[in-house]
């Protein structure tokens, strides 16, 4: 009995810890990541954004939250009522559990497994199944419009995502999310005979790649200038037009969970994920942690600020940029990596 409350009960019970204080930290985040969002937007505008609740308006995203979660849901009489509900509970569950191999810092993750960034690709790509589920459940037509849209532009863009993650990984030589960042402490920069610092991270060496990626992350995750799923001018809302209260709160929350985790995938595979930008007292004080989260907000910053800046794509516009632009792109860029990898022996 010892022996099998030591192997499995104790570390079970570490693993629900782990993941509570995890889900906790990561939606506490995200209220103010939604904040920083609409002040962002609100600062390119010449507006205030949210100011009343709390100093500076920072309580705000708890007000919604307790708006939404006192409201009465409405369920459309001829929605498929079992689906309709089970939809946004797919969405948010499938984007939380995508964040139990993300590496905060060295060892801190609740699950390192060794194809861990197959798991992320493999959950990222199940989250259209809610999408899908919402849009035909609802039994309208603006919905279900909206959750087709969405379904093409997720597997579009899912393509080059995977080509651009696969030229990472022949650099690194592991699946394993912690091993892409720690083969970051010795890259382009080094190798020329410069200190150790950002120069070796994989964004310099790899720059096309990182660019695809960002541009794609952003069409993963419904962002503008990619929110087709949800225009205003032609679907209301997309595939959440039928969807109020704790239900639409629970598909606005998986959204952002899914951004954020595009925002560590971008820190981890280009940006050096916890390592400091240069490895010399100061940097090396501050914990990698901070350094993880700080990157993670620029990235964000980076989302936020093509919002305010770039007009909505055309579909078709979005639709010939995936397979006509970056696919034939990556896919190139596959094969040129390998070669010169190959031939140089560059290997991490």
């Amino acid at each position: 009995m010892d022996v099998f409350i030591a192997t499995y009960v104790w570390p079970g019970l570490i693993i629900v810890l782990q993941s509570v204080v995890l889900i906790v930290a990561l939606l506490v985040f995200i209220a103010f990541i939604l904040y920083a969002d609409r002040k962002i937007w609100a600062a390119v505008m010449l507006r205030r954004g949210p100011n009343i609740v709390g100093p500076w308006g920072l309580l705000q995203s708890f007000a919604d939250f307790i708006k939404f979660i006192v409201k009465e849901p409405v369920i459309p009489s001829g929605a498929n009522k079992a689906i309709f509900l089970l939809a946004p509970l797919v969405s948010t569950g499938l984007a939380l559990s995508a964040w139990a191999v993300i590496p905060v810092n060295e060892n801190w993750a609740v699950a390192s497994i060794n194809v861990g960034i197959l798991y992320v690709f493999a959950i990222s790509s199940l989250e259209v199944y809610g999408v899908i589920m919402a849009g035909w459940a609802s039994n309208s037509k603006y919905p279900f419009m909206g959750a087709l849209r969405s379904a093409a532009q997720m597997v579009s863009y899912e393509v080059s995502i995977g080509f651009v993650i696969i030229t990472v990984l022949l650099c690194v030589g592991s699946l394993n999310l912690t091993d892409i960042v720690l083969s970051q402490r010795d890259g382009l920069g080094t190798r020329l005979g410069l200190p150790n610092s950002l120069l070796d991270w994989h964004w310099l060496s790899l720059f096309p790649m990182f660019i695809i990626f960002f541009i794609s992350a952003l069409a993963e995750t419904n962002r503008p200038p990619f929110d087709l799923v949800e225009a205003e001018s032609e679907l209301v809302a997309g595939h959440m037009i039928e969807y109020s209260s704790t239900p639409y709160l629970m598909f606005m929350l998986g959204e952002y969970v899914a951004i954020m985790l595009m925002c560590a995938l971008t820190t981890i595979l280009f940006l050096g994920g916890w390592l400091p930008p240069f490895d010399f007292a100061p940097f090396t004080w501050v914990p990698g942690v901070f350094w993880f989260v700080a990157k993670v907000c620029m990235v964000f910053f980076m989302f936020a600020m093509v919002k305010t800046m770039v007009p909505r794509y055309r579909y078709d516009q979005l639709m010939r940029l995936g397979w006509k632009v970056f696919l034939p792109i990556s896919l190139f860029m596959v094969v040129a990596t390998a070669a010169f990898l190959k031939f140089t022996g560059w290997v991490a």
